[in-house]
């Protein structure tokens, strides 16, 4: 037998996928003091509610906000009342602030070049970048919605849920209503992130890229109540983000909670899909 007839041939090595690089983007994340102060002020808000609804003397009346109205009678309904005060700003600028800070920080700081050239192909970066705001968006909120739990169950008791079609739900079902609330709200505003990474990628300034993003949030809010241009409202970003509360409906109305997650998707598609044709022929100088 030849020396060449004896050599072993290796089989082929088995690549890996590495999460090296989400976990340190997670760390990049989660360990900025301004993110850190960011969701310390969502946590905050909940908190705020509930001091503020038990030391009060009145207690809200029919005119309220139906999820208001029904924290006195359980504690769940704080999670939902608090997402749906901070939808309207705080989770947006949390999520802007992250998604912003997405690609133009790390030109900011001049580290974008240096993590292409370890090498990161550019659509592993961007694909980690918005994996992370993806994640950021659902633990947002999450926060938001446990922080209320804690404290309305804390002040206000659990017990059944009196839904907001009338007939009552067990604690069970009513704790796992609020948290699939929660994963819709996340989601929606994961795709508001997607705007935001887009919007990092056009400039070298987060912060930027954060009031661009605040902005275009808003401007959608403000359309969707114009009712001269009812024809676009369903075409809005944040026209479903309220659709959570069909969850609290029996039967539950699955029809606008779906076509919120299609239209997130969409938006998400969309807008990466644009973040990477921008980047992707971008030049990197820093």
């Amino acid at each position: 037998m030849s020396a060449a007839e004896s050599t072993v041939i290796a089989p082929p090595r088995r690549r890996t996928v590495s999460t090296r690089f989400y976990r340190s983007e997670l760390r990049l994340v989660f360990g900025r003091r301004r993110n850190q102060v960011g969701l310390a002020v969502l946590a905050a808000v909940p908190i705020l509610i509930s001091i503020a609804i038990k030391t009060s003397a009145s207690r809200p009346g029919q005119d309220a906000p139906d999820f208001f109205s029904s924290i006195t009678q359980n504690g769940l309904f704080l999670a939902l009342a608090a997402l749906t005060i901070e939808l309207g700003l705080f989770l947006p600028i949390a999520i802007a602030a992250i998604a912003g800070d997405a690609v133009a920080g790390e030109a900011n700081t001049g580290t974008l070049r240096y993590l292409l050239t370890v090498p990161v192909a550019r659509t592993r970066l961007l694909a980690v970048k918005y994996a992370a705001i993806v994640l950021s968006a659902l633990v947002a909120a999450f926060l938001v919605s446990v922080t209320g739990i804690v404290m309305g169950l804390l002040l206000f008791g659990g017990g059944d849920v009196v839904l907001l079609s009338g007939s009552t739900a067990g604690f069970a079902d009513g704790l796992l209503r609020v948290l699939g609330a929660t994963v819709y709200v996340g989601l929606g505003l994961a795709a508001l992130g997607a705007v935001g990474l887009f919007f990092s990628t056009l400039t070298e300034q987060p912060i930027g890229a954060m009031i661009a993003t605040v902005i275009f949030s808003t401007a959608c809010y403000i359309a969707d109540t114009v009712p001269q241009i009812s024809w676009l409202h369903p075409y809005l970003i944040t026209h479903y983000w309220m659709a959570y509360a069909d969850l609290l409906r029996d039967p539950v109305s699955w029809s606008q909670m779906v076509d919120g997650l299609w239209l997130a998707l969409g938006y998400a598609v969309v807008f990466w899909l644009a973040a990477w044709a921008r980047f992707g022929r971008k030049d990197i100088t820093s």
